[in-house]
């Protein structure tokens, strides 16, 4: 009696690297749906699953799962942005002429210009601009957009991430964890011209132009827990208004609990006056960020909400009038307040940081060293 052996299909190994490189293209809405797929069915493959279990799974022929595991086992994860030779019509550029724009746009600059545009780059190597788009698409190249960055030099770096890192993810039994930071220049601008009502068809006016009419100073915390903001405007930022904060603080959570602070660098939180009197008040325990690390701080999340939901649209006439529209705010956010979880883990922001400071040294060696602490400085 013959019985047939089931044909089990070649194993695709990807390294951790390329499994990961595989699940960012198959997330990224640029990524065409065609490449989208070839990525899936790399993925499957190289998660064990036979080529007819991952034909049914994605809603394709039996064939095509085999030919991408092939493809990617012998020519590596870049065959799947691959355009394959066949049938329709062929493309107008050669190759070499299509990496070679793409080069193009990668390496260097249009003279006198920081960055290129479609019609810019379609001038100088004799292309269409759609070509151009069509092509910049196809690599997610975005020529027109940049991000802002600061990686920090603090000595102390990752002694700092690691204990408020630690404080989010894993908090003290019985304490309270309070993101306090100062958002200062809060500015009343009042616009020159009413602006105007949303309707249908067209959003919200505002004149570009405006008058200033003073500036104020909001002390926040933000509560881990929660999500409850305690707040106070002061017209200053010194060290006396920033002991009324915390006895402000200290007057909301009555009792004995420990209320641990997360702070930045500012020299306001470190006077000899404050360190006075949280040597007094032992149930305050400071946490500080590194240094141009604004982004570890949760109540900096808070602020922009404050900033796009209650400040940016709206004209005031005075400093009152900006302090009222605040405490507004604060006062409808506590009512139904939303907490803003951490989840990123320690060792994969160490990579992620650990990866853009091999490419900046790489550019410009020296420029990521951790720069000599100042006298006084802790």
């Amino acid at each position: 009696m013959n019985l047939s052996v089931p044909r089990v299909s070649p194993v695709v190994s990807l390294s951790a690297d390329d499994l990961a490189q595989l699940v960012r293209w198959e997330a990224a809405p640029s990524t065409p749906q065609q490449v989208a797929l070839r990525c899936r069915l790399a993925l499957a493959a190289a998660a064990g699953k036979q080529d007819l279990e991952i034909a049914a799974s994605y809603g394709v022929n039996r064939h095509t799962a085999a030919l991408w595991r092939q493809r990617v086992r012998t020519a590596g994860i870049g065959s799947v942005w691959e355009i394959q030779p066949g049938r329709g019509r062929k493309p107008k550029y050669s190759q070499e002429k299509r990496d070679a724009l793409i080069a193009a746009t990668l390496e260097t600059k249009p003279k006198g210009m920081t960055h290129w545009s479609c019609r810019t780059m379609a001038q100088a190597v004799g292309v269409s601009k759609n070509t151009v788009n069509r092509l910049w698409n196809l690599h997610n190249l975005k020529p027109h957009l940049s991000r802002t960055f600061k990686l920090s030099r603090d000595p102390k770096f990752v002694e700092k991430l690691t204990d408020v890192v630690g404080l989010y993810l894993n908090p003290p039994e019985k304490a309270i964890v309070l993101c306090v930071d100062e958002k200062s220049q809060i500015q009343a601008l009042d616009r020159t011209q009413p602006g105007l009502p949303l309707k249908k068809g067209r959003c919200g006016t505002r004149t570009h132009d405006y008058k200033r009419n003073g500036t104020t100073t909001l002390f926040a915390a933000l509560s881990l827990l929660d999500g409850k903001v305690i707040g106070q405007c002061h017209s200053r930022h010194r060290h006396q208004e920033f002991l009324k904060f915390l006895r402000q603080l200290d007057r909301e959570f009555p009792g004995d609990r420990e209320l641990h602070l997360i702070l930045d660098n500012y020299g306001t939180h470190k006077t000899p006056e404050v360190k006075g009197w949280l040597k007094r008040h032992r149930r305050f325990v400071s946490h500080f960020i590194p240094t141009s690390s604004s982004w570890l701080n949760l109540v900096e999340r808070w602020f922009r909400e404050l900033t796009e939901k209650a400040v940016r649209r709206k004209a005031f006439f005075s400093v009152p009038d900006l302090v009222e529209a605040i405490e507004g705010f604060l006062g409808a956010w506590n009512e139904n307040p939303r907490p803003f979880v951490w989840t990123a883990q320690l060792q994969d922001i160490l990579k992620k940081i650990e990866r853009a400071r091999a490419k900046l040294e790489s550019i410009q060696p020296g420029s990521t060293q951790p720069r000599r602490r100042r006298k006084g400085e802790e």
